[in-house]
Formats: structure tokens, sequence, C-alpha cells
């Protein structure tokens, strides 16, 4: 297949990284981006945990662990449907976690693309264990926030970096309405840490700030 022409700019062999994949969806949404989400301000602000989800909390009591991926999301926008549950553990507590979960009837499937496993709980719930090895992991887990179900996740700053790293079209979705939502202190918490640890990546920051801002009207005309 042919890379096309706003992918070969960046990347002439059509290998793109997650940072070239994230300015390409950027680019894309600037160019077509118009204020309003379609759906209304009430529905934006709801914070719910409708969906189930197994609770960890008593399990992995004493080792540091956070909810990533898109069930974390539901702390800062509109909840939105996913298959699976991922956690963020450190790389040392990876057996201890494994050993918890598989003595709480959890099964062992297989490791994950990523650092990390999958296992499928006595319901059959899949619940992936992420090993993180990040400069701010501890940071991150020694101040979680809590979701509408009281579950711990990480807290926006954490949560906007891992998907920024990841940066497949979901995670810029994700990113976008998060931001376009957030305080203007919870944004300057974001710029900080993301200052410190990934300041590569502040104008991308920037960009995705502005999108999100525009799609919730924040933007002047």
């Amino acid at each position: 297949m042919r890379v096309p022409a706003a992918i070969a700019a960046l990347a002439p062999d059509g290998d793109l990284t997650p940072a070239r994949r994230r300015r390409v969806l950027i680019e894309m949404c600037r160019r077509r981006a118009r204020p309003g989400t379609g759906s209304g301000a009430p529905f934006l602000e709801r914070r719910t945990a409708m969906h189930s989800w197994p609770d960890l909390r008593s399990l992995l009591e004493g080792i540091p662990w956070a909810i990533t991926g898109a069930v974390a999301t539901r702390a800062y926008m509109p909840e939105r449907a996913t298959r699976d549950l991922d956690i963020l553990v450190r790389h040392i507590d990876s057996e201890r976690v494994r050993q918890r979960l598989e003595a709480a009837g959890y099964r062992f499937i297989s490791p994950l693309a990523v650092p990390g496993f999958f296992l499928q709980s006595p319901e059959g719930i899949e619940v992936d264990v992420v090993l993180g090895d990040f400069p701010w992991l501890e940071e991150a887990l020694a101040h979680p926030r809590e979701d509408p179900a009281g579950y711990p996740v990480l807290d926006l700053p954490y949560l906007v970096l891992m998907k920024m790293a990841s940066s497949r079209a979901q995670d810029i979705a994700d990113i976008t309405r998060m931001l376009g939502l957030a305080s203007d202190e919870e944004l300057a918490r974001v710029r900080e840490v993301v200052a410190r640890y990934a300041p590569e990546e502040a104008e991308d920051l920037e960009s995705l700030i502005y999108l999100g801002q525009l799609e919730m009207g924040k933007v002047p005309e």
C-alpha cells in the first residue's frame, strides 16, 4: 500500500513512531476541528461508574497500584465502553501481584505486547497488568485519584503522559476530551508534570489542550 502524502512527509518509509503518529493525528484534527461536541453540558460533566469492574483494592492491599487506560478516563470525562481493566504496577511487584490475583481465582492468560501480562477474572473479565518503568511512577502511584466507584486511578497528568507515549487514535481522542474538560488548575498540573518528565512533548500538549478546548467551545472565535 502506498504511504499517504501526509504520513510520508513525516515518515517516508511509513514507519510511524508514537510521536510521529501523534503529530499526524494532531494535524488532521487541526484542519477539521470545529467547536461543538454533539453532547450537552450535563452529559459532559457527568462522572459515572456504570460499568462494573473487579474490585482489586483488598486483593492488592499494601502494593502500590492504580487503574490506567480507558477505565481511568471516567474520572475525568464521561464514561466510555471498553473490554478490559488496565492496572499499572511496579516491575518489582510483578510476582506479588500475579500470585495474589491467581490465589483469588484469576487465571493467567499470556504476556502483553508491552511489559506485563493479562489474566482473566473468575467472572471472565480481562485484567491487564502493565509493569511500569517510568521516572514518574513512584510519584504517581503514591498519589492516585479516586474514580466514581472509589477505585484508585492515575492522576490526570500521568494518565496524559501514558496516553501520549502510546498515541493511538483512541488515546489522542481521550486526551483531547479530558484536557478540554479540565479546569485551569488541572491544566497547570498537567503542564508542570509534562515539563518535568517529557519536555519534548510540551508543544504537542498545547495543541491537544487547544483542540480539546475548541471542542468544548472554550476557544474564542
